[in-house]
């Protein structure tokens, strides 16, 4: 009988989803596995847990907890309820700077937990590469290490309490207990289910049998990252069975228990001071994978705080990503792979002195061939953000087979790595696979990653195999199959083997005693299904192929392109974090408002459609439409998936279906009805404030619609434009967007005047508007058309010499991002070609001065404070550093960027009246705010012209677009 979740629903403080969108989003991780749940459930606090425990245990199902989803196992797919806490159980609830500890809900977000101590001089120890996005709770059930583990060691090692919530609805507390305590829990406890807990764990470790078992067959202890089934040998080493053993705390087997045995819901963690403050990377460069090995040994021998391996496929996957090619910086010729060897020291002369010795001991040892030493935060956030994009990137292969978890997570102690790399790579060989290595060398994990077609059957077997090639392996270095990523559902089948039978048994008892009704996550580290069901694809089912608008081709096919997400779920960063993707998670922290929320649902609906037109599904146009196509996924995802442009194929599909709504037609061909509203300006511009003609479509009251200028930017230079007074320093051609020619006019003038000022001739060519109105509202077609008409006009004029320039930086572009891809393929070259010489105004005025053509003389003295805030295209595609260096031109001119993400307008999103609320609501998370705080005298500058509206609607302070800063500047 199905479940009354209407009943549980009303029951709740948070919210409980049964619909089929909400379930298909909740039924991947970061992993390969896909699994329907029954339902979705975001509790808001301890007595939520216990009803929707309570709910599970009477009609039969099971409770899978969830945090970031971030999970590589397959850890939080099931077939219950799925419990997020990341929506609303993500307070901070107590800090003690004191004592050192931090008290909090499982949902908070490690990163942003890390900003709140920094003040303090404190962190939490544990890192992993998800920390802008994970949460404490899925850190406590991975048992995360990360990044520093070298010295931090993993999350059991700092976990003082948790309070949770037991398979029966009992609360229970965990922490440290004495000898006394411990027995008091065994004979006076009145709570039944956790006395049989400890019971049960007394029989187990007390049994001297048991004893040998576990400390004969579990991992290598010199081995830190050992997370193979329960940490019953973590246990044994304590002071109840083992004379002079660490005091007892359950919380060590909690760590890594993957919530198969109690559900928390307040952690208190142990916090350690901040590291020295000069720190610093030594980048060494290997000539081969097998260098890098040994050159690891070395490195271990000065103390360093991390060292992460990354090799040349990675490093290749690097140069395609728009994000990380900034971060390349150090990297010089074409490296085998890549050490980064971090150092911490009091003095910058110790760090120095102890790169210099590195370095020695590896030209001595003839290992490598360059060592520079990265120092300053910025430079190394770079090097970090290039290390951990590693994950991301590889989904950016083109093609089927992709780089899946598995052997990925195995870890054996350092001083085996040369001996097990070696053995796992004939294993590679015998098997036809090639693999990427990777991550935290230092602590003997390096992430394999071998490239497996889970749509092929024959490579489903052929990773079967590998695994288990693989475990024979690492039972032969004595390592462990899980490393840091958990057993879940891709390794669980291997610890009968691994740990012998005779512990295999131990670790199903202490389930049982746990959770005897098998409530929580059921399926991960005891009883796990098979490694080859529930995958996200049916092996021998064809991918789907659509003819589209867009050409798709580079990573073949449009299907294919969504299938880049991975999961790893970078979009789910806070405004906190910084960032701009994805601005309606930041604001709203909802899963279906993320990149990987979209992805999910287009591949899964498409993926299983039975209707005529696989794009006939209103599911996805809904998903679709609180995506606001800011582009910041196509630069800051490593997978660069374009949702932005994944939506508009998608919409033009589901246009020709159901026609197009009259307000996304409007907005399309607003360029052409301002042409014919121009003659009747004053009427147009009352019009567009009446609120009648904003109710009939749909524009939000509160909104004040963009005014006609006076005279068009084409009429008002329709005469030609005045060569400059001085000599000429070349010529430039200015794009006349849609925006700048019928709106702002006026600052399309102020960009001539200032460009002939400073010795350019500016020409105005022949051009169409730039398409972005109908890029935005998915009339693919049409952009189409206006994208070949300017490649055709412009292709033979515009060069590296003679660049066009543009003011609003959604128009300008769209020339170097859609129009590749939308031009037929013959013209696609040329289109390249044009959008490489396609500057925003900042981009070529910062050129120029690069060149010397412009210089600080040429502008005022006076001072003066800028705060700007970036365009979201901008961003993405380009960037704000040429914005930052032309305003700072004038001497005492200072530019302080606001790191703002993206203001909520997003073209015409924020004047829809359905969009109205959550448009402002983005804007004040950090935009308005900012704005609002800045004295009087401060220049507020932005430039996009939505952005400024954004502004000027949000705040009542009107800004200014960069080019009239600058002309106000100009002596």
């Amino acid at each position: 009988m199905q479940p009354d979740f209407d009943l549980l629903k009303s029951q709740l403080h948070g919210d409980l989803f049964t619909d089929n969108v909400q379930r298909v989003l909740y039924s991947t991780d970061a992993s390969q596995y896909k699994e329907l749940p029954m339902a979705v459930a975001r509790p808001k606090n301890r007595e939520d847990i216990q009803k929707i425990i309570a709910f599970a245990r009477e009609n039969g199902t099971s409770v899978i907890p969830r945090g970031g989803g971030t999970s590589l196992a397959g850890q939080v797919v099931g077939s219950g309820i799925v419990a997020d806490l990341s929506k609303y159980m993500n307070k901070i609830l107590e800090l003690n700077t004191e004592e050192k500890y931090v008290v909090v809900e499982p949902g908070v977000v490690l990163a942003e937990l890390n900003q709140t101590l920094e003040p303090h001089g404190l962190l939490f120890g544990p890192e992993t590469s998800t920390a802008n996005r994970c949460v404490i709770g899925g850190m406590l059930g991975n048992n995360s290490c990360g990044l520093h583990s070298l010295i931090y060691g993993s999350v059991r090692e700092h976990i003082l309490e948790v309070d949770a919530i037991l398979s029966d609805g009992s609360e229970a507390t965990f922490r440290q207990l004495t000898q006394e305590e411990f027995q008091h829990k065994l004979n006076g406890n009145p709570n039944q289910l956790e006395k049989a807990i400890y019971q049960n764990i007394f029989d187990i470790l007390s049994n001297p049998g048991n004893q040998k078992e576990i400390r004969e067959k579990f991992p290598d202890p010199k081995l830190t990252r050992r997370n193979m089934g329960y940490a019953i040998d973590s246990l044994l080493n304590s002071e109840i069975f083992t004379p002079g053993g660490e005091p007892f705390n359950f919380c060590k087997l909690l760590a890594g228990s993957e919530g198969t045995l109690a559900f928390s819901h307040r952690i208190k963690l142990n916090l350690l001071p901040l590291p020295p403050k000069h720190k610093g990377l030594v980048c060494a460069h290997f000539k081969t994978l097998e260098e890098s090995l040994e050159g690891n040994l070395i490195a271990l021998k000065h103390g360093p705080g991390a060292i992460e391996l990354m090799d040349d496929i990675i490093l290749q996957c690097t140069k395609e990503n728009i994000e990380q090619r900034k971060n390349r910086f150090f990297v010089k010729g074409e490296p085998g792979a890549l050490l980064m060897i971090e150092f911490a020291c009091e003095t910058e002369e110790e760090l120095k002195a102890k790169a210099a010795a590195l370095e020695n001991d590896f030209r001595t040892a003839g290992l490598g061939y360059h060592y520079p030493l990265v120092t300053g935060a910025a430079n190394i956030k770079k090097v970090w953000a290039l290390r951990t994009a590693g994950l991301g990137l590889l989904a950016n292969i083109p093609g089927d087979r992709k780089g899946v978890p598995g052997i990925e997570d195995t870890a054996v102690a350092p001083e085996y790595l040369p001996a097990y790399v070696a053995d796992i790579k004939k294993v590679l060989k015998k098997l036809g696979l090639t693999s990427v290595y990777y991550a935290h060398i230092a602590t003997g994990e390096i992430h394999f990653r071998p490239l497996i077609n889970f749509k092929d059957p024959a490579d489903v077997k052929l990773f079967d195999q590998l695994m288990n090639e693989v475990a024979t392996l690492v039972k032969k270095h004595r390592g462990s199959m899980s490393g840091e990523h958990g057993d879940g559902r891709v390794r669980g089948k291997f610890i009968p083997y691994m740990l012998g039978e005779h512990n295999y048994g131990l670790l199903k008892s202490l389930k049982k005693a746990w959770d005897p009704e098998n409530i929580l996550n059921p399926g991960k580290i005891t009883d796990t299904p098979s490694i080859i069901e529930n995958l996200r694809v049916i092996p021998g089912k064809t991918t789907p192929e659509y003819d589209t608008v867009f050409d798709f081709s580079r990573y073949r096919g449009y299907f294919r392109s969504i299938e880049k997400c991975n999961g790893s779920g970078d979009c789910r960063k806070s405004e906190a974090i910084g960032g701009t993707m994805c601005p309606t998670f930041m604001a709203t922290r909802d899963e279906d408002k993320t990149t990987r929320g979209r992805a999910n649902i287009l591949r899964e609906f498409l993926y299983s459609n039975e209707k005529e037109n696989p794009f006939d599904h209103r599911e996805i146009y809904d998903i679709l439409d609180l995506c606001i196509s800011c582009k910041a996924c196509k630069a800051e995802c490593p997978s660069n998936v374009d949702m932005a442009k994944l939506k508009a194929e998608f919409l033009q599909h589901y246009y020709d279906i159901h026609g197009i709504p009259l307000r996304s037609k409007l907005v399309a061909y607003l360029p052409r009805l301002n042409r014919l509203a121009m003659p009747l300006r004053p009427l147009s511009n009352f019009m567009m404030r009446t609120t009648l003609l904003k109710k009939t479509i749909g524009i939000a009251p509160q909104r004040n619609l963009p005014s006609l200028s006076k005279i068009t930017l084409k009429r008002r230079t329709g005469n030609g434009i005045p060569l400059p007074e001085t000599p000429s320093k070349g010529k430039v051609y200015l794009f006349n967007d849609e925006f700048t020619n019928y709106n702002e006019s006026d600052i399309g003038i102020k960009a001539i005047l200032l460009l002939t000022k400073l010795g350019y001739e500016v020409k105005i060519p022949t051009h169409k508007e730039s398409g972005r109105t109908f890029l935005s509202k998915g009339l693919v077609r049409t952009s189409q058309k206006i994208a070949t008409e300017n490649v055709q006009l412009l292709k033979d004029i515009v060069s590296e010499k003679t660049p066009l320039v543009g003011i609003e930086p959604s128009a300008i572009l769209a020339f170097r991002d859609e129009y590749p891809e939308l031009v037929d393929k013959g013209l696609q070259s040329e289109a390249e070609k044009l959008g490489q010489n396609a500057l925003l105004f900042e981009e070529f005025i910062s050129a120029e001065i690069e060149k010397g053509n412009i210089t600080p003389e040429q502008f005022t003295s006076e001072e003066k404070q800028i705060l700007l805030h970036g365009h979201c295209q901008q961003k993405a595609v380009a960037s704000t550093d040429p914005t930052k260096k032309m305003l700072s031109l004038p001497k005492n001119y200072t530019v302080k960027e606001i790191p703002s993400g993206c203001c909520g307008m997003a073209g015409s999103f924020g004047y829809e009246k359905e969009h109205y609320e959550l448009s402002i609501k983005i804007g004040e998370m950090v935009l308005f705010p900012a704005v609002r705080e800045a004295e009087e005298r401060v220049i507020i500058c932005a430039p996009g012209t939505s952005c400024r509206h954004q502004i000027k609607d949000g705040t009542g302070k009107q800004a200014q677009h960069p080019v009239e800063v600058i002309y106000e500047a100009i002596k």
